[in-house]
Order: structure tokens, then C-alpha cells, then sequence
């Protein structure tokens, strides 16, 4: 078979999926039908789980199963924690969650290690539930402090940041973080997600599709980049710097990390919220400095270069002022993105072919091996 490559599969239509839709023209990104930023004001980190999962946003009854499964689901098995605490001194965060993902495949108590959809359901939440705690764990073990244990009655968001930080968050924080995560969720078939299909797509279980999916998560152009962006800001330091900055990162032809997106043709309509939020914990944490400086950056960038924001971008300034350390950022990311991979994984599940594309030919003509007595 022979065809024009796509570098990147750029425009590549590869199948079909269900669970999200974006007009990068309009700036439009839709969970199953509705748009994210309604999500954000109007539902829950976990409803949107369930809408992911299972199609519609769930009932009173269906939410409150899922939030008690989620709950159980958080306590870390001795095995776990042990693993953590021999992590956190030696790994970085990012590491540290492949791996994570890696081994509570060896710890499953049901039959997630097939791709019967009970048992690859199950592991979803389980690695929904468990993961946070972990990384929570693994960050306060690394800085020699107290495991906080995990609060089943409380929801993901106001749990991981009382168990990151060690107390319970202003429910403007809890709100935010829940927000966060509900924006990052789904995105289609970006690099993280076509990889855990096409690890589907084998058979492989979950726990490897997953595995898959945290290692390309990891790189800077995906999402590594809000990490990048905050080492930008602080490489950058006061807005009196920025022009002189830009001079020199332009001159040196340096990606201006937090700008410019593969499908979005205006702002990333997850960056609209996420410059907002960013603006509210700027106000409730007393310290607008990043924000401050993520907006005077902006606008000197778009006085020379015609770019637009994406979701790394104000997600930095966000995560700084919850106190969030740099490296976790990306962990983060990852944590918010599980509902979309495990539905994207289900859905491979479902309805499988192995991913085996074409590839054109760049290599030399046909020709024969030389004899050695040539070759000496």
C-alpha cells in the first residue's frame, strides 16, 4: 500500500470515538455533546467520569455509587505504599506514576487484567481512586513529611489537596482543582490517548494500555508542557524582564512554551477558564505574581507573534498559587486524564481492530549483499 505520509498523521482521520468533539476554528471542546465549560460550572469531576464512562451524566443514586467506589478505592494496599516510599527517593514524579500504574496491575483483585469490560471497567476505578493517593504520598514522602490517609466521604479534588498539602482546602481551591480536572479530562485522539489504544488494540490489559499512555503524557510537547511553561515564568522572574527575554528566546528561534496548539486555531477554550481560575487564586491566595506575569507575557507575545493560548499555559499560574509543586504538574495531568484514556481503552475493547498503519519507504533502492571478501 502506498500514500502520501502525514508527518504526525496530521489531518489523519483514524477512527471514530464518542466521547469528545472540538472545532479548533470556534474554539469548542464538548464532552459527549456538552461543552466543557458548562461542565466546569455545572457539574462534578466525577459526574464527568461517569459521563465518560457510560454516556450520560449520572443520577443521584449513580453518583453516589460511584463516589463510595472511588472512596474505596483510595486506601493504598501495604504493597503500594512501600513502593511509594522506595520511589520518592529515587524518581522523579512522572517516573514514579509509570511505574506506579506498572505495578498495581500485580495487585488487582479482580479480573482487570483481561479486557472483559466488568473486570476493565473495575480497573478504571481503581486506578481512578488509587493513583491520586499515591502521588500525594509519594510527594510528601520525598519532602520527609507525615502520610496523610485518604477520606472516602470527601470528592477527588478536596482530597488530593488536603493528602498533597496536609489540610483541608478553601472550597474556592477544591473548586478550582475540580475544574481543572473536568478540563483536562478527554481530548480526542491526541498523542497519550492513540497510544493507549493502539496498546488496546493488542489485547494488552488496561493497566498496559494506561502504562502506555503516562509514558507519552510525560514528554514536553504534551503534557510536560505546563511544567515547561512554569520554568519559563521563573526563568522570566518580573514583567520588566519579559521584552528583553522574548528578544533573546526569539532570536534563538526557542519555543514559547504554552503557545500554539495542533488543533486550536484561537485560544484553547480550556485556557479561557483556566486563565480566570488562575486569576481567582491569584486573589484568594494573596500572591498574584505568576498570574500578573502570565498575563503581561501573553500579551507582549501576541504584540509580535500571532499565537494562541492552549491549556498549559494559565494551568501553570493555577497550579502554583494551590501550592502544587512544579513536578507535579504533570503527574496532575495525568490524574485528570484517566476517565478519557480507561473510556477510550473500554471503547477499543468493544469494538477492536489490532492498529497497524502503513508506512511509506525512504531507504535505499533494492540491491545485494556484498561478499565478506568485498567487505574487507
Amino acid at each position: 500500500m502506498s500514500g502520501e505520509a502525514r508527518p504526525g498523521l496530521e489531518g489523519v482521520v483514524v477512527g471514530d470515538q464518542p466521547f469528545c468533539t472540538i472545532d479548533g476554528a470556534k474554539g469548542e471542546l464538548r464532552y459527549r455533546g456538552y461543552a466543557v465549560e458548562e461542565l466546569v460550572a455545572e457539574a462534578s469531576f466525577e459526574e464527568v467520569c461517569w459521563l465518560l464512562w457510560h454516556g450520560e451524566l449520572p443520577t443521584a443514586a449513580e453518583l453516589a455509587g460511584l463516589r463510595a467506589d472511588l472512596g474505596r478505592s483510595r486506601a493504598l494496599p501495604g504493597e503500594v505504599r512501600f513502593l511509594v516510599h522506595g520511589l520518592a527517593s529515587r524518581a522523579d514524579p512522572m517516573t514514579a506514576l509509570r511505574t506506579l500504574v506498572s505495578a498495581l496491575a500485580t495487585s488487582d483483585p479482580g479480573p482487570g487484567l483481561g479486557t472483559d469490560p466488568d473486570g476493565a471497567r473495575t480497573a478504571a476505578v481503581r486506578l481512578c481512586g488509587l493513583l491520586p493517593t499515591a502521588m500525594a504520598l509519594f510527594a510528601r514522602v520525598r519532602q520527609g513529611l507525615d502520610e496523610v490517609p485518604p477520606d472516602p466521604d470527601l470528592d477527588l479534588a478536596t482530597d488530593w489537596l488536603r493528602m498533597l498539602r496536609g489540610q483541608l482546602p478553601r472550597d474556592e481551591e477544591s473548586r478550582v482543582l475540580d475544574g481543572c480536572l473536568i478540563l483536562h479530562a478527554e481530548h480526542g485522539f491526541n498523542a497519550s490517548t492513540f497510544a493507549a489504544r493502539c496498546t488496546a488494540s493488542t489485547l494488552a490489559d488496561l493497566y498496559a494500555a494506561v502504562t502506555t499512555a503516562v509514558g507519552t503524557l510525560q514528554g514536553p510537547l504534551h503534557g510536560g508542557a505546563n511544567t515547561a511553561v512554569m520554568a519559563m515564568l521563573e526563568e522570566i522572574g518580573t514583567p520588566d524582564r519579559i521584552e528583553a527575554w522574548l528578544d533573546e528566546a526569539l532570536a534563538a528561534k526557542r519555543r514559547i512554551m504554552g503557545f500554539g496548539h495542533r488543533v486550536y486555531r484561537v485560544d484553547d477554550p480550556r485556557g479561557t477558564v483556566l486563565r480566570q481560575m488562575s486569576r481567582d487564586m491569584a486573589r484568594v491566595s494573596g500572591d498574584p505574581r505568576w498570574f500578573e506575569l502570565s498575563e503581561a507575557l501573553a500579551e507582549a507575545v501576541r504584540r509580535r507573534k500571532p499565537l494562541v493560548i492552549n491549556v498549559d499555559y494559565y494551568s501553570a499560574s493555577t497550579y502554583a498559587a494551590l501550592g502544587i509543586p512544579a513536578d507535579m504538574f504533570t503527574p496532575l495531568f495525568a490524574l485528570a486524564r484517566l476517565p478519557g484514556w480507561t473510556a477510550h481503552v473500554l471503547a477499543q475493547y468493544a469494538d477492536n481492530r489490532l492498529i497497524r498503519p502503513s508506512a511509506g519507504y525512504s531507504g535505499p533502492p533494492p540491491r545485494s549483499v556484498p561478499t565478506r571478501e568485498q567487505r574487507s
